[in-house]
């Protein structure tokens, strides 16, 4: 058997060059106590945590693969709950970084988050237009919720009722039961969707923003509230609701519907509309914490803030009115009585929600939040479209209020894609250009050490010695910078066209541009005199010109400096001689354009990547084909040999980056990581590091390893994957009594789930197979009559020589709370039985009676049928209930014990050192404050 050729397996290092990602919402988060000062940012697959008063990163949580739609922070500030696009959503830990609780229900991206307001409950929205409540305490899903017919925009829970209101862009707000999960009323008043709700005023007014330019308000009247107890009670109901199970247009034009009576929780009633400056969709709406501060923007730059007055502003602002009015009737003589006066006076939605002013950013916003300071101000930070985060503080309550723009996070990335990346020639610097500047950083700290302005950046390179840099523009400009100053040394008009691709000559002593002008230019490196001092400054001279029939799109030289290629718009490669610019050779085969080409570092092959999704490896002698390879789904946009090999990489258009060995020409691995076109990489001159960038506005750093990669390995993890992938997207599986589509459970079938429905199937037959041995056992001690030894199993052994019955046990201890439901839906039938007789045998021992009981009542809900139809299990059943109810209520007495217990201390610390505990000390300390500021006032105004 022949050698194998052993490669070297590379990894995921780092992303870097990104601010934000623009598919997530940017949140305030509470750290080390500070409010205000720490923003959560989605950044592809991870979320950063930004300083923004230092602009430093101080803490990213490590995402998996897909990329985050949704933050949403807890009420105490100790969690945040991250939505990604899988349907997945992963609850971190603030303090530590890690994301302990993962929940799977949702088979499309979440849309929409949100806690309850203890933080014990999280509802998630998702494109797949269900909602589900998830028991954050428990890690389990409590219901979902089915009833809309597109995504689902916000989902909101009501702090006094246990009521939970959404919006999609079904164009339907609908008001959810939670004690009974069912949706008792849908509001149809909107004619498009409606991007977002808030509630207000003490959850009395509800505010919709849709795809207009109008806030919609509307009043909200709860059952009991406009109940009376002395009259008969539907009649008076119906009499007062004009309308009831009939369509009708309001005074705007748009559609409403009222309720039917049957099982009505509250009444909506539209209150009014505000109109927004903006003439697109609502892209967020959002109120701050205390209520008092409602703020949204559309598909533009500003945010539009307004306040919503209490009930005592509204009345001195009611009454300021009246007397105006009563001063105008009097000056014009009117006899108007003052009853007139009040009916014309009337109080409008505009007096009780203000505009306070507009915040102007410098770019399209993508999310916002709002915090309100100690020192009553207003903070507002924003995601902006272009890679940047800004942070502007508002003072509401002072008139004519003006934004400030307090702190902009901006070194740590692009404004815009980076088009060219380079590697310096001791691999520790790598320079990125965009369409506006150019970055230098450093490749072991991931700093960025210099930014530099520039025109639209096509090509680059370190010119040798790492000092100067050359960059080739879309405006077919050359520009040569100074790294050490970030000066811009000398600009070159060197095309008349783009000037696509540079490539630096192997002596060192100048370098080669291709341009749209249809033009290859030599230049040379030399030293002329600095005007502004004495020493003299590196710049270019144009040495020679060849002219071709089409556009250049590439040029390489080989490097022996012998031979130059050029790829040309017709879809043809030419080598052409460097000393006599001869044509020597064509290469011809690729359908589309050539975009990116190399030369092997022997200068033997070239290869050539093309729009046409193929990669053609030629040999330099003779310029034959030695083969074509399928490389990517979508166009290849980059090429590169690894140093002192034939081994290459591509990037592609279907976001990936694949690696090659153009000898054997076989695929050796694909990296991938980035979420949108990959458009450049480059290889560091020791091959050990390979950077990427891509259009979601990241760099990504790769490290070889030393660990060996062997193709059959990696073809067989790939079949896994595959194969990982195909189980997440078969049918959920049956459940009796429920018809297919309506699948209420809140879990999903995923791998992880198929695997502990395998442990426990396994736990299960090594149970059965060891209760035959030790009954076989005991009939040959039997017959022996003399105690003979029984081996041990090495799992029981392993788990500390424990009983089978007891490993059964620990399997169900060790499977997560949020996959339980589901391992145990797709278990066969046929294992059920076992698990019973298990479970009372467990339960009359009292050990883990919440999850034994969690999981009893779930499988006889899903295999009711088959469990009573069963004469073996009726005992079985006849001994479950009598122990589970013992058990359980002996669980609730000591449960009930403690409480009292916790309670009596609680009272006797409070009484000895005369403190409340927890939250209620600080609203008692507001209280006495708002009373002894009352007293002072009062004082003043008697003296």
């Amino acid at each position: 058997m022949g050698l194998t050729k052993q490669y070297l397996r590379y990894v995921a290092s780092a992303v870097f060059g990104l601010i934000g990602s623009q598919k997530g919402n940017i949140v305030f988060v509470t750290l080390r106590g500070e409010k205000g000062r720490y923003v959560a940012v989605p950044a592809c697959e991870h979320v950063f945590i930004w300083d923004l008063r230092k602009g430093e990163k101080i803490l990213i949580l490590q995402g998996l693969k897909h990329e985050v739609t949704c933050l949403c922070p807890s009420p105490d500030g100790l969690h945040l709950a991250v939505g990604y696009e899988d349907g997945s959503i992963r609850i971190f830990s603030l303090l530590s970084g890690e994301g302990n609780v993962t929940f799977n229900g949702h088979k499309a991206a979440i849309t929409s988050l949100k806690y309850d307001q203890l933080g014990g409950r999280l509802a998630s929205g998702s494109k797949d237009t269900d909602i589900i409540v998830w028991d954050v305490i428990n890690e389990s899903g409590l219901y979902r919720l089915k009833g809309h017919k597109d995504a689902i925009t916000q989902a909101l829970f009501l702090r006094e009722k246990n009521l939970l209101v959404t919006s999609g862009k079904d164009t339907m707000v609908k008001w959810w039961d939670l004690d009974t999960q069912h949706c008792f009323k849908t509001m149809v008043g909107h004619r498009t969707e409606v991007w977002g709700l808030v509630l207000v005023s003490e959850e009395k007014r509800l505010i919709t923003g849709a795809s207009d330019s109008e806030l919609r308000a509307w009043d909200i009247s709860y059952l009991q509230e406009i109940e009376d107890p002395e009259e008969p009670e539907p009649k008076k109901i119906k009499e007062s609701s004009p309308g009831i199970q009939d369509s009708h247009e309001a005074e705007d034009g748009t559609l409403e519907m009222d309720e039917t009576p049957e099982d009505r929780i509250l009444t909506c009633r539209k209150a009014g509309s505000i109109m927004r400056e903006g003439r697109d969709r609502v892209v967020n709406l959002a109120v701050d914490k205390t209520g008092r501060i409602l703020a949204c923007h559309g598909t533009d730059s500003v945010l539009e803030v307004f306040c919503i007055l209490s009930k005592e502003e509204i009345q001195k602002k009611m009454d300021k009115k009246m007397k105006k009015a009563k001063k105008k009737a009097k000056l014009n003589s009117c006899n108007e009585e003052e009853e007139d006066l009040e009916v014309n006076v009337k109080m409008t939605l505009q007096d009780e929600i203000q505009r306070v002013a507009n915040i102007k950013t410098s770019a399209k916003i993508k999310s916002f939040d709002l915090i309100h300071t100690p020192q009553a101000e207003l903070k507002a930070v924003f995601l902006l479209q272009n890679n940047l985060v800004e942070l502007y503080s508002l003072n509401a309550s002072t008139p004519g209020p003006q934004p400030v723009r307090t702190n902009r996070i901006t070194i740590g990335g692009h404004r815009s894609d980076v088009r060219t990346l380079s590697f310096s020639s001791d691999n520790i610097a790598i320079l990125s250009a965009a369409a506006d500047s150019i970055k230098i950083w450093n490749r072991s700290t991931l700093q960025c050490i210099r930014t530099m302005a520039c025109e639209y950046a096509l090509c680059s390179f370190f010119v040798p010695g790492d000092r100067q840099v050359v960059i080739g523009t879309k405006t077919g400009k050359l520009q040569l910078y100074d790294l050490a100053s970030g000066n811009l040394l000398e600009t070159i008009d060197a095309h008349d066209g783009a000037l696509w691709s540079l490539s630096l000559s192997p002596d060192q002593r100048g370098f080669v541009t291709g341009g749209a002008d249809k033009s290859v230019k030599f230049w040379d490196f030399e030293l002329v005199k600095d005007e502004n001092s004495t020493q003299k400054r590196l710049s270019v001279k144009q040495t020679r010109t060849l002219q071709l029939d089409e556009e250049v799109l590439c040029v390489s030289y080989s490097p022996n400096q012998k031979l130059l290629a050029v790829s040309l718009l017709d879809c043809t490669v030419k080598i052409f001689y460097v000393d006599t610019l001869k044509f020597f050779l064509s290469l011809y085969g690729h359908k589309l354009p050539v975009i990116c080409m190399d030369i092997s570092y022997d200068g033997a092959l070239i290869a050539t990547g093309s729009a046409d999704r193929n990669v053609k490896i030629w040999g330099l002698d003779f310029g034959d084909c030695h083969k074509s390879l399928f490389a990517h789904d979508d166009s290849v946009m980059y090429l590169r040999f690894v140093p002192k090999s034939h081994l290459f990489f591509t990037a592609g258009k279907d976001r990936k980056i694949k690696q090659w060995d153009a000898d054997k020409f076989e695929h050796i691995q694909t990296l991938e990581g980035h979420h949108q076109e990959i458009w450049c990489l480059a290889v560091s001159p020791s091959g050990d590091y390979v950077v990427s960038s891509s259009h979601d506005k990241s760099l990504r750093l790769w490290e070889r390893t030393r660990e060996p990669l062997i193709l059959e390995e990696e073809k067989e993890m790939q079949r896994e994957a595959e194969y990982e992938e195909s189980v997440a997207k078969e049918d959920q599986p049956a459940v009796p009594g429920e018809t297919q589509g309506d699948n209420y459970f809140t879990g999903k079938k995923t791998i992880e789930t198929v695997k502990a429905a395998e442990r426990i199937m396994e736990a299960i037959e090594l149970y059965r197979e060891e209760t035959a041995k030790l009954r076989e056992h005991k009939a040959i001690c039997k017959a022996a009559g003399k105690e003979v030894p029984l081996p041990i199993n090495p799992i029981l052994m392993a788990y500390g020589n424990i009983s089978p019955s007891a490993y059964v046990l620990e399997i169900f201890k060790g499977i997560k709370s949020s996959e339980l439901e589901e391992s145990l839906l797709v278990l066969p039938f046929s294992y059920v039985p076992d698990i019973l007789r298990l479970f009372n045998e467990f339960i009359q021992q009292g050990s883990d009676i919440e999850l034994l009981c969690r999981c009893l009542f779930f499988l006889l809900r899903i295999h009711f049928g088959q469990i009573t139809s069963n004469q073996m299990l009726v005992p079985v059943i006849e001994k479950l209930k009598e122990t589970t109810i013992s058990k359980v209520n002996q669980v609730r007495d000591v449960i009930g014990f403690n409480m009292a217990g916790l309670d009596y201390l609680k009272r006797e610390c409070e009484a000895k050192s005369e403190v409340m505990f927890f939250a209620d000390a600080t609203s008692h300390l507001e209280e006495k404050k708002r009373k002894r500021k009352k007293r002072e006032k009062l004082i003043l105004t008697v003296t």
